[in-house]
């Protein structure tokens, strides 16, 4: 499944957050980039991703690639 991306220009947690403070925050500042942050460190690194990268993860994700339970 293909995500969409726009610019957002706010940071953006997952609706998925259960508010446990294990939560990425993600934005896309331009068209041609995702950053993603840790929600607990706002002030701290951020991880930048083309969005086709960003797309194929969230895939992945989806389909249980990286599921380590």
């Amino acid at each position: 499944m293909a995500i969409k991306l726009g610019s957002t220009p706010m940071w953006k947690k997952s609706s998925r957050s259960t508010g446990n403070g294990a939560c990425v925050e993600v934005k896309s500042p331009a068209l041609a980039s995702v950053v993603v942050r840790d929600s607990k460190d706002p002030h701290g690194p951020v991880l930048s991703f083309s969005p086709e990268a960003w797309s194929d993860f969230v895939t992945g994700v989806e389909h249980g690639a990286f599921d380590l339970r």
